[in-house]
């Protein structure tokens, strides 16, 4: 008898019965391969072969996804690209710091050479006039002065300062003088003449009050009842004494003048 022909398969059929087997075969040599490239190691006490080949496998999967994350930009380019963008503030700051230092360095050299010139300069020395120049200082004492107002009949104080017993060089004539403190504007200014009658004020012992007939501390001769206060009753006496001396002196010139 004769061998029935072998059955001729469609081309096609062919080609796709071949391909299955060919894709699977395949695959399988790559887990193989990957299985086979790990390390070989000694077996685990308590794992079986398969269990270590999973791992093996999972590993290898691992390792893909890694792979196939770097190559879309993330992972361990990303960090690369921090560090390099880390590394570029830092230069950048340590730029500005250094510049920083260099300008505080050449600030000190700019300011040393600033100059300012004098809108005026004073080439001679102004003398102020006080009209005291051709007298002698014979007393001196602070207190507070005081004025007795005839209008609203109290007293008003004129001022606080040095009050001052000044004698001409020339004629030896002596003159009361005060000027307030700071400004040093006159607030008492007329000479010790005889009928002047210096008297204790009121319930104290370091305050004396008298009336001048011509006081030219607002300019024009004006009669003034003045009071005058001290720190204690030792000035005060001091105060009077002088007072009284200068009195007597100036009597003995008014009357010379007034015969000659």
């Amino acid at each position: 008898m004769a061998e029935p022909a072998p059955t001729k398969l469609n081309p096609a059929e062919e080609h796709t019965s071949d391909a299955s087997p060919q894709l699977v075969k395949g695959e399988t040599e790559k887990v193989t391969q990957a299985v086979t490239d790990e390390p070989k190691t000694e077996p685990e006490a308590g794992k079986s072969v398969t269990a270590q080949a999973a791992e093996a496998a999972s590993s290898a999967t691992e390792t893909m996804k890694s792979e196939v994350f770097s190559m879309f930009g993330g992972g361990p380019k990303k960090e690369k690209k921090a560090e390099e963008e880390d590394a570029e503030n830092e230069r950048s700051g340590s730029s500005k710091a250094t510049k920083a230092a260099e300008d505080d360095d050449k600030a000190p050299e700019e300011e040393a050479n600033v100059e300012f010139e004098p809108v005026i300069r004073l080439t001679e020395k102004v003398d102020v006039k006080t009209n005291e120049e051709s007298e002698a200082q014979v007393f001196k004492m602070r207190a507070k002065l005081f004025k007795f107002d005839r209008d609203t009949r109290e007293w008003k104080e004129r001022g606080t300062g040095d009050v001052r017993l000044l004698k001409h060089k020339e004629n030896g004539k002596t003159r009361l003088v005060m000027r307030r403190d700071k400004t040093l504007k006159v607030c008492a200014n007329h000479y010790l003449v005889p009928d002047m009658k210096l008297s204790p004020n009121v319930g104290s012992d370091r305050s004396w009050v008298w009336n001048a007939a011509a006081d030219v501390s607002e300019g024009e001769p004006e009669a003034q009842t003045l009071a005058i206060r001290f720190a204690n009753s030792e000035n005060a006496n001091l105060f009077r004494d002088a007072f009284i001396k200068a009195q007597q002196e100036n009597e003995k010139l008014f009357s010379a003048g007034a015969t000659s």
